[in-house]
């Protein structure tokens, strides 16, 4: 398999089929993929929607939260169940466009080392407070993080599976993806994307609810970059070193293969 795209969803019943059809129409016979589906709580029947896409769709999976836990705790069942190594993710109400995916793919896979792909929105169909909240939000970030990227609340992004599951992780660390793989010593490449305007249902965050936790957010990870020291191996006179344990990310795809 080569993509598990991993989709948290919460009462969004009304979007699961058109998406779900978007994501066949983008990639089927382009490669091998699975759509997870993460139902975070949701009182609605998103849960049945995504079960009578299964009907026609196998390669849809559905994991369910029993309470609400939060966009990255789905993200993060999403991305422990997935059966691929790369990882794409966006979200279920339809604003990013499935048709981007084969795009971001293929500059992953021209990518060397460690990486994030991540979408950039360049003609964001959302209010004019929201717009305006998120430019805002995304200076003050960028200036204190230098994370090297335009956009980080688009969630249409693609990554090595391995390499999330290394990350710290924190509620609504899914905005600060960049900065933590910058800290891992990664690259991170913004793309522009295709934006949509919502359709169906409603938005499950505020501006209000975003400003809060992302002051409390930004301090945390801003601790987190600082706290941490990355080290750098050298030759050791020419002799031959012992076996080392393997790094972290071969031993986390190591467990996540016997898993499967």
């Amino acid at each position: 398999m080569d993509l598990s795209l991993v989709i948290p969803v919460k009462n969004e019943a009304d979007n699961i089929a058109p998406l779900a059809a978007e994501i066949r129409a983008a990639l089927h016979g382009r490669l091998a993929y699975e759509i997870v589906y993460v139902d975070d709580g949701s009182t609605d029947t998103t849960a049945g929607e995504i079960r009578r896409a299964q009907q026609s769709s196998p390669e849809v999976r559905l994991l369910r939260h029993a309470r609400g836990c939060g966009q990255s705790a789905a993200i993060r069942t999403g991305v422990r169940a997935a059966r691929a190594t790369w990882i794409a993710t966006l979200d279920g109400d339809g604003q990013n466009d499935p048709a981007d995916i084969p795009q971001l793919w293929q500059i992953a896979r021209e990518m060397p080392g460690d990486f994030l792909v991540a979408g950039h929105r360049t003609e964001r169909r959302d209010s004019w407070s929201k717009r305006r909240a998120s430019l805002i939000a995304n200076r003050i970030r960028a200036r204190l993080l230098h994370d090297e990227t335009p956009d980080t609340g688009c969630g249409l992004k693609l990554f090595p599976r391995a390499l999330f599951l290394d990350l710290p992780y924190f509620d609504h660390m899914h905005r600060f993806l960049p900065a933590l793989v910058l800290r891992e010593g990664g690259i991170v490449r913004s793309v522009p994307v295709n934006h949509r305007p919502r359709r169906r249902g409603v938005s499950k965050y505020g501006v209000l609810d975003r400003l809060g936790v992302g002051i409390a957010d930004l301090v945390g990870v801003l601790w987190l970059r600082r706290r941490y020291s990355r080290p750098e191996l050298i030759a050791d006179d020419g002799a031959v070193p012992a076996a080392a344990p393997a790094p972290p990310r071969a031993i986390a795809s190591a467990r996540a293969a016997s898993l499967f």
